[in-house]
């Protein structure tokens, strides 16, 4: 059910990626809340399967003081972008690969209680390669793991909702 616009909303912050605002929503029984919000542009993870492997990435996550393996992915960079162009992007960018199999697998908000990024999921296949192109910013490992290793992936390996998700998608596919 979609909920009424806010009454009332400041802008707080506004960043390369998030925007922070503080917003005034009016509940149907007249009571008003203020909530703080992050607005995002939204984002795709792609799960790439190559021969019996998915691929994953290996990368800091500064926020978290953490090296994490995940799913690849990204945001979307321009407002309105197709989420299967962007998906088709940051495969390239980020694993070096390009897929000729695209299989829309849904999408999900990543924190519906502060944040507005809702994630287009994509299993991508046959693959082939291309040339990485990730910035020097990124420090990113490609990892293939079998897609045997999935149950010990989802039972505490991989760690972010986003990669939990799709490789959790990619299991119930595959019957694991």
């Amino acid at each position: 059910m979609k909920l009424d616009p806010p009454v009332e909303t400041r802008q707080i912050y506004r960043g390369k990626i998030l925007n922070l605002r503080v917003s005034h929503y009016r509940r149907p029984d007249g009571l008003v809340v203020e909530r703080e919000v992050f607005d995002h542009p939204g984002a795709v993870v792609m799960v790439p399967v190559e021969d019996d492997h998915v691929l994953l990435v290996r990368q800091p996550r500064d926020a978290v003081e953490r090296t994490t393996l995940e799913l690849p992915a990204g945001k979307l960079d321009v407002v309105g972008e197709d989420p299967l162009e962007a998906a088709q992007r940051e495969l390239a960018e980020e694993v070096g690969r390009r897929a000729a199999t695209w299989q829309n697998l849904g999408g999900f908000y990543t924190a519906p209680a502060v944040i507005t990024e809702y994630m287009h999921c994509f299993l991508a296949t046959d693959l082939s390669e291309v040339s990485s192109m990730h910035s020097a910013e990124e420090s990113i490992e490609v990892e293939r793991r079998p897609l045997a290793d999935l149950p010990r992936l989802l039972d505490g390996e991989v760690q972010d909702a986003k990669s939990l998700i799709g490789l959790l998608r990619l299991a119930r596919m595959r019957g694991l």
